[in-house]
């Protein structure tokens, strides 16, 4: 059974294949993200945790953006969910409730699917998934070993159809030929109604345990995310985003190694129920600014 503190050590015992920072700190609390609109031009969004749980909204979540919005600043949701290509994506938004507009979200999937390369992949992923956006070759990876074999690189999208016997059949097969490995959504865990979720990111650090630079991963606290997000932007210098996440080794490291501002959201993700001050000593992970929701 996933807990905070079992996500938290995992992420410590996996933090050297992080990006290197310069840690902030201390953290300041505040009241509300109006707090800090004089500081900041745009706001990035985590999902889980901080605008939703599960698939409800967290109260509130959407006025929020709206008063953002007409002060002036840009709003963008980065989300590490790989399960759904980009039409999936939006409409889950908006099935939350959630007044968001397309080019408003950007995905870990996204930063995945750009440096596929050219052979056969295999392809792990829902089983609602049409893999209509994959620009490559693809098979399912199920339980048949003949496929883990043949094909020339993994791609790991989505935990929904995953069991122990497919992971096995996956390392046995990185074990007779490694092959590169594209994890799509690097979260460890994600807060559901009913406690976290397991994610490809977990997965994946347990075949990089073994086959290091064979793996690599997709979402934060990766770069390739940021970048697509400063991109979409026009000209707002990185000190002028704030990153507004519940995770310290995903939200704000990443954001920070960025040169983003970072805001921890406390109540309904990862450390709900938990003083997050004990976690930030013993990670050396703090936001620049904290509060309970958005």
């Amino acid at each position: 059974m996933q807990t905070t503190q079992s996500i938290f050590n995992r992420y410590q015992e996996v933090c050297g294949r992080f990006p290197k920072i310069v840690a902030c700190t201390e953290t300041v609390d505040i009241n509300s993200l109006l707090d800090i609109t004089d500081d900041i031009d745009a706001f990035v969004f985590d999902a889980f945790g901080v605008l939703n749980v599960g698939e409800t909204m967290i109260s509130g979540a959407d006025r929020r953006l709206d008063q953002l919005r007409e002060r002036g600043c840009a709003i963008r949701i980065l989300t590490n969910a790989a399960s759904y290509d980009r039409s999936g994506a939006i409409a889950k938004f908006k099935r939350l409730g959630l007044s968001v507009a397309d080019d408003e979200i950007i995905t870990s999937r996204e930063a995945a699917l750009l440096h596929l390369t050219d052979g056969h992949w295999g392809v792990i992923a829902a089983d609602a998934d049409r893999l209509n956006d994959l620009p490559v070759t693809a098979t399912r990876l199920e339980d048949s070993p003949e496929i883990y074999d043949a094909v020339d690189h993994f791609l790991f999208l989505s935990t929904a159809e995953w069991t122990t016997h497919r992971q096995d059949l996956l390392m046995a097969a990185m074990h007779r030929r490694p092959r590169n490995l594209l994890i799509g959504n690097a979260d460890l865990a994600a807060p559901r109604d009913n406690g976290f979720s397991i994610e490809p990111g977990h997965y994946g650090h347990l075949i990089a345990d073994f086959f290091p630079e064979y793996v690599r991963f997709f979402g934060k606290p990766y770069p390739e995310v940021y970048d697509l997000i400063e991109t979409s932007f026009f000209k707002v210098p990185p000190h002028r985003i704030a990153m507004c996440g519940d995770t310290l080794h995903t939200d704000i490291l990443g954001a920070a190694a960025h040169g983003w501002r970072t805001v921890l959201v406390t109540q309904d993700g990862l450390f709900a129920g938990h003083d997050t001050g004990e976690f930030s000593r013993l990670s050396n992970l703090f936001a620049d600014w904290r509060l309970d929701r958005i």
